[in-house]
């Protein structure tokens, strides 16, 4: 292992890259008030320095099965595309009047030819005009590392390169501002860092999903 290590480290040094260029990890848990994990929280960090890596241009998926939104929580890169195919055999309209982004899938199914460009960092929420319960959200950030937590409310953010960062967490039902939540971590390039939140959260407010009285069912 030790040769393998002095090997690693000369041939990092041919290539001219300093330590502060090797790449660390950082390891996050975020719990909720009562220390249950959390899932679908979303962690993202910042270099202290203040240098970002451009935003890579990509395309990803936000399903729509069995009348919900899946994911529940997705978090991409500023400038990426998505598409939101319907794979239920009814017709969804797909929406959002968040800041971030405004737009409308108006009825249909299958999935729509043209994808949706999210070019602006913010939260966008997503409902259906005809499903009142299907609720999702899209974080959208020009972070240069982030990642969602788990069932085990962790998740750990890779490739890091050495230095010093401001990282914070954010959850659908978080109870204060994002930024309260911001820690200034030190990242290494030969030990994982960590963090952990506790978040108090808000009561989730969303229309039940049942069928109305002499309803036959969903519809």
């Amino acid at each position: 292992m030790a040769t393998r290590l002095v090997h690693l480290i000369a041939v990092l040094a041919c290539l001219g890259l300093p330590p502060s260029a090797w790449a660390g990890e950082l390891r996050a848990l975020v719990v909720d008030g009562g220390g249950e994990p959390l899932s679908d929280a979303v962690v993202v960090a910042y270099p202290a320095n203040g240098r970002l890596e451009a935003a890579k241009p990509g395309t990803t998926v936000e399903d729509q099965i069995d009348k919900e939104f899946v994911p529940y929580v997705q978090a991409i890169r500023v400038g990426t595309y998505v598409r939101f195919p319907n794979k239920d055999n009814i017709r969804h309209h797909v929406y959002s009047f968040s800041p971030a982004k405004k737009f409308e899938l108006p009825l249909y199914s299958g999935t729509p030819a043209i994808p949706v460009l999210f070019d602006k960092a913010g939260v966008v929420k997503l409902g259906c005009n005809i499903h009142d319960w299907m609720i999702g959200y899209l974080y959208v950030t020009d972070a240069p590392f982030f990642g969602k937590t788990a069932a085990q409310g962790r998740i750990g953010l890779k490739d890091l390169p050495a230095g010093t960062y401001r990282i914070r967490v954010w959850h659908p039902r978080l109870d204060a501002t994002e930024e309260s939540t911001t820690q200034q971590i030190e990242v290494k390039d030969n030990a994982p860092a960590s963090a952990q939140w506790m978040l108090k959260l808000k009561r989730e407010f969303r229309p039940r999903r049942a069928p109305l009285p002499g309803d036959p069912g969903y519809r």
